[in-house]
């Protein structure tokens, strides 16, 4: 291709590459220009000269107008229309080699020479096929480093809003609202426009008062009227009496840009030509209202719901319910008949429906107020709710008592009764104190265990401590105080206890002083779940910890139970408690309850035997643990004696004095002497314990070392009078101890499943016919007693003995019980 073709084909690329660069150069000088053009377009077409302040407008003008002079002339000043040669550069800046520059460029050297000219005509032939492959250079249109804030987005943006929602023809008000005694006014005459927005919270659409014809005009209350009057000033003027304004709040009749709210009925009027006049009058707007629906309800964990219903013409914005005291119906005795301390109203935010209508809904009060002290006394509930024009409905007072969570051991319920006269009044602390000492005075009668009695002692000294101060009980020891009598009640009440005996029997006391109270009966189903999870618990372990190697001594006359009868006597009972027939369900509750005591005691009478030498160990260890317990109860006796007497040390104790002064009993010596010699015979036992080599057996060897080690410093502690340290050091001991027995019965199980292996196992088919105990094992025949069935998977059949002496330790202790059943416990407990 020749150089004078290949120029030729550039003419279109090269005309497009010059138009593009002339984009790039335009946008480059003007976009600030063209920007402020269409913010000024949008703002006219939205029509916010007509809204805004003539001073505003005039304002607006001067600035947009000074701004786009500046960019045009700016613009103006660096715009240059791109050249033909800068046109090329660009394009041969997109080529290889740059072949334009090369074609026209003349052979320097070598002219005349017919080799160097057919080198130089070969190499324009190159050039000139490169170029006629030329294309236009698209131009370059960002202006990210020019407008880092996207304001030419900002103005289009406005400018396509503006064409969409607002009007061209607003563009032409411009000269009538700048000037409005101009000559075009003139010409055209006056006129006027009018606006009428309802409150917002009335959910009406504005109004345009020029469509609407003369007469009665309904407007809610607070809408606002914006009116602008074109044309001469002076020729239209407005009259106007729902605004209430006077004084200096009027503005000039005649002002071409008013606005009010209306507050009032009357007239609204716009005099000169054209002019209406409508008689104003106020939408009904009714206050809101509040009332209740249905009777209050408590859940069984005591938390409050209450259902409501609000209505509004326009809609409800908001609520209260305010909870207040009723003394008038309060029975003013016992800790309640002191002044009580003021308190501040229980005040609580209505729940408001979220997706529905807020013109007519209802919905649920639902709270908890088991901590306050006003649970269970009479107080008045009222509802309140306000419109969006601050209007408020209130409902009528509820009378109630006020729902919480109930307790159902005595200990923990009197625990909270105290609770709440403490905080009904601190006059109260000195009452409240010597109710509680009075109730911790034998703690071993009341107590289960010594992890709520200690921490009731301690809030006990903190209350008294409290009441003795300056100025008496401080409302931070009132609240502390009552904060620590909540969790101990709690605790008492929830409990916290391994033994799954203990478990069922606290259930069923819980459930017949629910049958006493007269329970809900969602509390009755919350009890009776427990009661089935203590059942459940209790069976569980009483399979896994039968003893496999004594038999038990049943009767013969026994009836199998199974888990299905079990459990339609449990839905029997919960039936009867539901239909309010509480004679029969406390009947059936105590026949469950002598069943289930009749098994623990056919339990606890354990099979006679030969005893090996593990077995001598285990009784030994056993007897041990069983002194060891005495001897904690009696330093924990004499620590409560102590505290009583509000003294520091307490005299006798650690002397083998007991807690009721008779001195010490014979042969008993001092409880250090005695923890001493206990400490010698778990050393003597653990050296000829059984099971040497065997992981099982080391195990229990280092258990019982923990085991007298502890025993060691509890006596210690007894020879200094620290009763408290002592306490836990003894805790320490028995539950080394039990660890000992623990693993000492595992190692005598393994070398009895040793011996043991080749042994059988016989089964009958008749299995109706052979009469069976109340866990469905075969009693055997001929006067012999037992199962050949091996129902255990563990071989912890020690523990079990453990839990059985414990039991009847418990049972021995309870002295509302028959005399000779006590007589029969007690020779129990002296035989094993």
């Amino acid at each position: 291709m020749t150089r004078d073709a290949a120029l030729k084909r550039l003419n279109r690329p090269l005309r497009l590459t010059r138009l593009g660069m002339a984009a790039e150069r335009f946008t480059f000088c003007f976009w600030k220009a063209w920007s402020v053009l269409f913010a000024v377009l949008a703002a006219l077409m939205m029509g916010f000269h007509e809204s805004a302040p003539l001073e505003a407008v005039w304002a607006f003008a001067l600035i947009a107008g000074g701004a786009l002079l500046w960019f045009l002339f700016s613009g103006l000043r660096w715009f240059r229309w791109p050249s033909r040669a800068e046109a090329l550069a660009r394009l041969d800046q997109t080529l290889p080699g740059q072949p334009l520059q090369a074609l026209n460029d003349a052979q320097a050297i070598g002219t005349g020479d017919a080799a160097s000219e057919a080198v130089w005509a070969a190499h324009l032939e190159r050039m000139a096929a490169r170029a006629a492959d030329a294309r236009r250079v698209k131009p370059d249109l960002r202006m990210a480093r020019r407008d880092p804030y996207a304001l030419r987005y900002v103005a289009l943006t406005g400018l396509v809003v503006a064409l969409i929602f607002g009007s061209l023809w607003r563009v032409a008000s411009v000269g009538q609202v700048v000037a409005p005694g101009g000559p075009d006014a003139l010409a055209a005459g006056p006129a006027w426009e009018g606006w009428v927005e309802p409150p917002a919270y009335t959910g009406k659409p504005a109004l345009y008062l020029n469509d609407i014809a003369a007469g009665p005009l309904d407007l809610p209350k607070g809408s606002r009227v914006s009116l602008r009057f074109y044309g001469e000033i002076g020729v239209l003027s407005l009259d106007e009496t729902v605004s209430g304004r006077a004084g200096t709040e009027i503005e000039p009749a005649t002002s071409p840009s008013q606005g009010f709210d209306i507050l009032q009925a009357g007239r609204l009027a716009i005099r000169g030509p054209g002019g209406r006049e409508w008689q104003v009058s106020l939408t009904a707007d009714a206050p809101p209202e509040v009332s209740f629906q249905g009777q209050t309800t408590r859940e069984a964990s005591g938390r409050m719901s209450q259902r409501f219903r609000a209505t509004d013409d326009f809609g409800v914005v908001g609520g209260r319910a305010v909870i207040t005291a009723d003394l008038a119906a309060t029975e003013r005795r016992h800790g309640l008949a002191a002044e009580p301390d003021p308190r501040e109203a229980i005040a609580l935010d209505l729940p408001m429906t979220i997706s529905g209508d807020r013109k007519d809904f209802v919905e649920t009060l639902v709270e908890d107020f088991s901590r306050h002290p006003w649970v269970g006394l009479p107080v008045t509930l009222e509802l309140s709710v306000t419109d969006g024009a601050g209007q408020e409905g209130r409902s009528e007072p509820m009378r109630m008592t006020l729902p919480g969570r109930r307790f159902f051991d005595p200990l923990a319920a009197a625990l909270i009764e105290q609770r709440r006269d403490l905080l009904w009044a601190r006059a109260n602390g000195a009452r409240v104190a010597q109710v509680i000492r009075a109730v911790t005075h034998r703690p071993d009668e009341i107590f289960r265990d010594a992890g709520t009695y200690l921490p009731l002692r301690v809030a006990l000294r903190r209350l008294e401590a409290g009441n003795a101060g300056p100025g008496g009980l401080s409302p931070e020891m009132q609240e502390e105080v009552a904060e620590a009598l909540w969790d101990i009640a709690t605790r008492i009440e929830d409990g916290d206890l391994a033994d799954a005996a203990e478990r069922l029997r606290q259930a069923q006391e819980k459930l017949a002083e629910a049958i006493r109270n007269g329970a809900t009966d969602e509390e009755i189903a919350q009890l009776m779940d427990e009661l089935r999870r203590a059942m459940q618990d209790y069976m569980r372990q009483l399979a896994q910890q039968q003893n496999q190697n004594g038999q038990q001594q049943l009767s013969e006359n026994m009836q199998t139970i199974t888990s299905d009868q079990l459990q339609q006597l449990l839905d029997r009972l919960q039936q009867l408690m539901q239909e309010g027939r509480m004679a029969e369900a406390q009947q059936l509750l105590d026949q469950l309850r002598q069943m289930m005591e009749n098994m623990q005691v056919a339990q606890g009478q354990m099979g006679q035997g030969g005893m090996g030498q593990g077995q001598q160990a285990m009784q030994g260890l056993a007897e041990m643990l069983r002194d060891q317990q005495g001897l904690s109860d009696e330093a924990f006796r004499d620590l409560q004696e102590q505290f009583n007497q509000g003294q520091g040390q307490g005299q006798g104790q650690g002397q083998g004095q007991s807690p009721s002064g008779e001195g010490e009993q014979p042969g008993a010596g001092s409880l250090a002497d005695r923890q001493g010699s206990l400490q010698q015979r778990l050393d003597a036992l653990r050296q000829a314990l059984p099971g040497a080599g065997t992981e099982a057996g080391d195990a229990a060897r280092e258990a019982l070392r923990r085991g007298s080690e502890a025993m060691g410093r509890a006596g210690e502690a007894l020879e200094g009078d620290d009763l408290a340290g002592a306490l836990d050091n003894q805790a320490e001991a028995m539950e080394a101890m039990r660890e000992g027995m623990r693993n000492l019965g595992e190692a005598l199980a393994q070398q009895q499943q040793q011996g043991e292996s080749g042994q059988g196992q016989q089964t009958g088919r008749a299995e109706d016919a052979i009469p069976r105990d109340p866990l469905g094992r075969e009693t055997g025949s001929v006067g012999r007693f037992g199962t050949d069935e091996n129902l255990l998977q563990e071989n912890d059949v020690y523990r079990r003995a453990r839990d059985l002496l414990d039991e009847i330790r418990r049972r021995s202790g309870e002295r509302d019980r028959p005399q000779i059943e006590l007589d029969y416990l007690r020779r129990l407990l002296d035989r094993f």
